[in-house]
C-alpha cells in the first residue's frame, strides 16, 4: 500500500491518479474539512480514503498501518493557511515530522517527500529543510524531491503573470534563468521514485527541460498569443523589505520565494534524466495549452 498525504492538493491528487493508473494500491489521507468534490475525485481513481491530519499523531499511526511507502506533498500554503492552527510551523514543520515519526514507528520502508529548490532564509524553506534532516536521520529509506517553481503557479494570474490580459509582473531584473517545471512531471518523478534504485536515500533537484529568464518566458507567451505584454518590475529590495516587515509566516515565505525567483533557479537535469526517463513539459507546451484554453 502507498499512502499519499496531501492527496487533495495539486501534486498529491496527480500522484494518486498516476499510482492508480499503474495498478499500484493507493491510500489517500484527507482531512475532515477537505473539499468533498476533491475527495470524490480520489475515490474515482480507486483510492482508499482515510481521514486524518498531520497535526493529529494518532490519526497518522492508523493511516500508516500496512503501508509500504509514504508520499508526502502536504503543506499549509497557500490554501489551507490559518495562523496558529494550519500554518508553516504546525503543518509544514511539526506536522510533517509527525508523519515521518509515524511512518518509522509503523515500519514503513520508503518515504518520498516533496521539498523545493529555493534555499534562502524564510519560514517555509526552513520547514522543508528541517523535515529533510529528520528524514535523513531516520531509519527510513527516503527520497527528497526538490522541484523548482511550478509553471502552473508562477506563470498564472495568481502571482501576477496575467497571460489572459497580456500583463506580467517581473520579480527583480527578469534576466536570471529559471528551470520552471510542470507539476504533473513532479508527480511522475514521485511515482517513479518508488521503484527506481537511484531514488534510494537520494535528494533529487528537479527542473524543466530548459532554464529561461522571466523576460524570455514573456517573449514565448507574446509569440504564442500574438500580443505584446505590459511588464511591471518588482525590485528585489522591495521583496526583502516586505519579508522583513511582515510578522506573518506565509507572507514572509512568499516574499522569500519571490526573492529566490528573482535571483534565478537553474537546474541541470542532464544526469537525472539518464536514470529517470521523464518527458519534461516545456514553457512553450504550457503557453500553448493555457492560451488555447483561455
Amino acid at each position: 500500500m502507498n499512502l499519499v498525504v496531501g492527496a487533495t492538493g495539486m501534486v498529491g491528487s496527480e500522484i494518486c491518479r498516476r499510482l492508480a493508473a499503474e495498478g499500484k494500491p493507493v491510500r489517500a489521507l484527507v482531512r475532515a474539512t477537505s473539499d468533498p468534490a476533491k475527495v470524490e475525485t480520489l475515490k474515482g481513481y480507486g483510492a482508499e480514503i482515510v481521514e486524518g491530519n498531520v497535526c493529529d499523531p494518532a490519526s497518522l499511526e492508523a493511516a500508516c498501518q500496512g503501508v509500504h511507502a509514504v508520499i508526502a506533498t502536504v503543506s499549509a500554503m497557500p490554501f489551507c493557511y490559518q495562523p496558529g492552527e494550519n500554518d508553516v510551523q504546525t503543518v509544514d514543520t511539526e506536522g510533517v515530522i509527525n508523519l515521518v515519526d509515524a511512518a518509522q514507528a509503523a515500519g514503513v520502508e520508503h518515504f518520498v517527500y516533496t521539498s523545493f529548490t529555493p534555499d534562502n532564509d524564510f519560514p517555509l524553506r526552513n520547514a522543508k529543510r528541517a523535515v529533510e534532516r529528520r528524514l535523513q536521520e531516520s531509519r527510513l529509506t527516503y527520497t527528497v524531491l526538490r522541484p523548482s517553481y511550478f509553471m502552473e503557479v508562477w506563470l498564472s494570474p495568481a502571482v501576477g503573470f496575467d497571460y489572459p490580459n497580456a500583463q506580467a509582473r517581473i520579480y527583480g531584473s527578469g534576466e536570471n534563468p529559471l528551470s520552471l517545471i510542470s507539476f504533473p512531471d513532479v508527480a511522475q518523478f514521485a511515482v517513479a521514485s518508488l521503484d527506481n534504485p537511484a531514488a534510494r536515500n537520494a535528494t533529487l533537484e528537479l527542473g524543466g527541460p530548459e532554464a529561461l529568464s522571466q523576460l524570455q518566458v514573456v517573449e514565448i507567451f507574446e509569440e504564442a498569443s500574438g500580443r505584446t505584454f505590459e511588464v511591471e518590475h518588482v525590485p528585489e529590495q522591495a521583496l526583502a523589505d516586505q519579508q522583513k516587515a511582515s510578522t506573518d509566516l506565509m507572507e514572509q515565505s512568499f516574499a522569500g520565494l519571490m526573492q529566490w525567483y528573482a535571483r534565478g533557479d537553474a537546474v541541470d537535469m542532464g544526469e537525472t534524466l539518464k536514470v529517470f526517463p521523464v518527458q519534461l513539459t516545456s514553457i512553450r507546451d504550457y503557453a500553448q495549452n493555457v492560451l488555447g484554453a483561455s
